[in-house]
């Protein structure tokens, strides 16, 4: 799904990005509810970025890359934690590109998220090329999702992933509402 925000970007830069895990959720743009098997999943375009939430029934877990005034955690480049039930992991990677590559670049994930049954994209006013978009799977019994950020401006693309399961009691991994 491909919408049009209609607000200004809030983010300045991929380097005024922070990461935050288990925040409640925050004003949305626009949202898209899937069902991935058992497991519920909201992806929501703020005004600054992007929040997953996920929903399975051993619990609940969010997922905040956004400008958050006063956070203190920068975007890390690599997060494995475990809460709770959940493993939780998170990669993220700024490229930079010439205009050329990045006008492609930025073609080439619009057209993929927006034509993904799983996929939400918001371009923002002002540049065809300022988006944010996010893209969820189900893999191995896993939830998986990708975003990305774009800023135009400096030819910066923030690219992150991130996958979600369920640890078992014996601490080996078990996909999410196995079978």
């Amino acid at each position: 799904m491909l919408t049009t925000l209609s607000t200004s970007y809030t983010d300045t830069r991929a380097a005024d990005l922070a990461w935050a895990l288990g925040r409640e959720p925050l004003p949305a743009l626009a949202t898209l509810d899937l069902e991935l098997s058992a497991a519920k999943l909201q992806l929501r375009l703020l005004g600054a970025s992007h929040q997953v939430l996920l929903e399975e029934e051993q619990g609940c877990c969010s997922e905040t890359v956004a400008c958050i005034p006063g956070s203190s955690t920068p975007l890390p480049l690599g997060v494995a934690k475990r809460v709770g039930d959940w493993e939780y992991e998170f990669a993220a990677r700024v490229e930079v590109l010439s205009p050329g590559q990045f006008a492609g670049r930025a073609q080439e994930l619009l057209a993929l998220v927006s034509e993904h049954p799983h996929g939400l994209a918001g371009v923002f006013p002002g540049s065809p090329h300022a988006f944010t978009a996010l893209l969820a799977q189900r893999q191995e019994g896993q939830v998986h999702w990708r975003t990305w950020h774009a800023y135009p401006q400096d030819g910066q693309l923030v690219a992150t992933r991130t996958r979600v399961g369920i640890r078992a009691r014996s601490g080996d991994p078990v996909p999410l509402a196995a079978t």
